[in-house]
């Protein structure tokens, strides 16, 4: 097998006790392929947790696999929604002590009902909802589903027995399984969280460590919320390109916590505000235009769509380097006319919002659209003015996004050639 530069592979097994040359990495280690070496089978690589470079033979790692994005894969694979209790008596059949799942709750609406067999009979705990927090006992509290079965997987506390096996909703795919298999499962005791570096609509991003490789941590604890995630994160498995913000692993201990690369300089919209015209030069608002304009265009090129972008959406590297972050979850704010008209998003929605960041990037991280109602005034033919300072031929280029017919808007690989020949004027 042939790899490129680039690939990631998990390591099959320990290799702790190298030989001078070779890289020392440990199972499960995501490993990064820089360049095959002079003889076959042989690469170099860099071991994505400590950083070292050195020599793999091929047949020590596998491929890190795209996850697929399938509707069927579950974070609650034991959550069986609106069943009966006789159901859920029936479907925990042959009796085994141990085994459970979770229905709503018919005659508490908003509340559940933990169903686990003990001594071949099936006993129903009814969980409430109260405080925005789950409880059974109204001495043990949990913010999630995932947290409470967690919990009791690990201690009997007020119920008959620990929990020990899931029953599975017919036709749901275990989350856990699946993201272990494909090599994206990552070891909670090996991360260790540190300060709070961002509060979110879906969750709270900590920086943290990852056996000693600095990270950033998306911790999403709401059910339903992080169960919408997982399907982002199954697309992000499959993307790779020096633009987006890269997807490490995934770890589920008490909701879901999305490991990615840590961009040091935080968001682009707090990175231009914070700094202004005197410290960001006109030709690095122009490297971010490009960074953003290349990593979409990779989106393009998948058939992606991201459906959020703007600066507060680009991160910025210890490099000064933009990526595009959080695909394709969030409300667009910044809509195009006739946006509610139209069957789905495409990539023409998005070159209308990169018309608007682009606004956003040469206006130092103004606000836009301030003080005024969006989609009256855009539907009307309104467009904003261009940025102070701002070169012509880049306000054109804002306003050839913002043409009201998507077919007539350029794509990002038209967007990223006039950019380039702007940068190389400047």
């Amino acid at each position: 097998m042939s790899w490129a530069a680039g690939t990631q592979c998990v390591a099959k097994g320990d290799s702790r006790r190298a030989k001078a040359g070779e890289l020392a990495y440990r199972k499960g280690d995501i490993l990064t392929i820089v360049n095959s070496a002079l003889r076959k089978g042989c690469y170099t690589a860099i071991n994505n947790s400590t950083g070292e470079e050195g020599l793999i033979s091929s047949t020590s790692v596998r491929e890190r696999e795209a996850l697929r994005v399938d509707p069927s894969l579950s974070l609650m694979p034991w959550f069986h929604g609106k069943i009966s209790g006789p159901e859920a008596v029936c479907l925990l059949q042959p009796a085994e002590d141990g085994l459970f799942l979770v229905r709503e709750s018919i005659r508490h609406p908003g509340d559940y009902v933990l169903c686990v067999s003990v001594s071949g009979e099936v006993i129903h705990y009814r969980v409430i909802y109260q405080d925005n927090k789950l409880t059974i006992d109204n001495n043990q509290y949990f913010y999630n589903l995932i947290d409470m079965i967690e919990f009791y997987s690990k201690n009997k506390s007020s119920i008959a027995t620990t929990l020990t096996k899931p029953k599975q909703k017919q036709g749901a795919k275990s989350a856990e399984l699946e993201l272990s298999k494909a090599g994206w499962l990552m070891d909670t005791e090996k991360l260790t969280l540190g300060e709070n570096i961002g509060e979110g609509e879906f969750g709270t991003v900590y920086e943290g460590r990852y056996m000693g490789q600095r990270v950033a941590v998306k911790i999403i604890k709401c059910d339903v919320t992080a169960q919408a995630f997982l399907q982002e994160t199954a697309v992000m498995t499959k993307l790779q390109h020096k633009n987006l913000v890269r997807l490490l692993g995934v770890i589920l201990n008490k909701g879901l916590h999305i490991v990615t690369e840590l961009m040091t300089k935080g968001s682009l919209v707090n990175f231009l505000r914070t700094r202004g015209r005197s410290v960001v030069s006109f030709t690095q608002l122009l490297r971010f235009a490009l960074d953003v304009c290349e990593g979409m265009e990779y989106l393009e090129s998948k058939k992606l769509v991201h459906r959020d972008l703007a600066a507060r959406n680009v991160l910025v590297s210890d490099e000064c380097v933009a990526k595009v972050s959080d695909f394709g979850l969030t409300k667009v704010d910044w809509k195009e006319p006739d946006k509610a008209k139209l069957p789905k998003c495409s990539t023409k929605s998005d070159v209308w919002s990169y018309g608007v960041l682009l606004w956003e990037i040469f206006s130092y991280g103004r606000q836009p659209y301030s003080k005024m109602e969006v989609k009256e005034k855009v539907e009307a033919g309104y467009r904003m003015e261009a940025p102070e300072d701002c070169p012509p031929r880049l306000y054109l280029l804002m306003r050839l996004c913002w043409e009201r017919e998507p077919r007539r808007r350029p794509g990002f690989s038209k967007l990223r050639e006039k950019l380039q020949s702007g940068l190389l004027s400047v």
